[in-house]
């Protein structure tokens, strides 16, 4: 994970991976039929399983609300800010010249969390707590916060600090309306 991070997918190679495992190069491909496993391997370890942890929170017992802050919650802790954070923003900015990484990183991340959100979203509807019925047909607004903390934290945090759960909060009163305070 530190060579993909520090040199970026097109740049890491084998052999610096070998290096700094302190294998050689051979052993690699005893485990990995090339780079792109490699780091499809990384990420079923580092990210599919804070997914699957994200996705597979119990029904609510309270508002829809609160499970989406829960859930936004356990993100910022376990991404923004971590070594998890960085893999993201490395997919997002070499994802687009390295089309089969992104549509790996689709089918075992993305896929499942705009799933978990859409059925959210969709319960939150047929309860009443979310208006917009459009909003399920469009998951991806909903988990947009989680997605520009990532980006922010890494480009622009020394220059303006966000608050991701202060932001997250005014988005979430922008879809559910403002909590009241009593």
């Amino acid at each position: 994970m530190d060579e993909f991070i520090a040199r970026g997918f097109a740049a890491t190679r084998l052999d610096d991976i070998a290096k700094r495992a302190g294998v050689a190069k051979g052993t690699i491909y005893l485990h990995f039929k090339d780079k792109e496993s490699m780091f499809e391997e990384l990420v079923r370890i580092v990210i599919v399983p804070v997914v699957a942890r994200l996705t597979a929170l119990p029904p609510p017992a309270g508002s829809v609300r609160d499970l989406i802050e829960a859930f936004a919650g356990n993100f910022l802790k376990e991404v923004i800010g971590t070594r998890r954070g960085d893999l993201v923003r490395l997919i997002v900015a070499e994802g687009p010249r390295f089309p089969s990484v992104a549509d790996f990183y689709y089918r075992e991340v993305v896929s499942r969390g705009i799933a978990a959100m859409r059925a959210l979203i969709e319960l939150g509807i047929a309860r009443g707590e979310i208006r917009e019925k459009d909003l399920a047909r469009y998951p991806q607004i909903l988990v947009a916060p989680a997605m520009i903390a990532v980006i922010w934290q890494s480009l622009f945090a020394r220059h303006a600090p966000l608050d991701a759960q202060e932001m997250l909060r005014v988005h979430l009163d922008l879809i559910f309306g403002e909590r009241s305070t009593t």
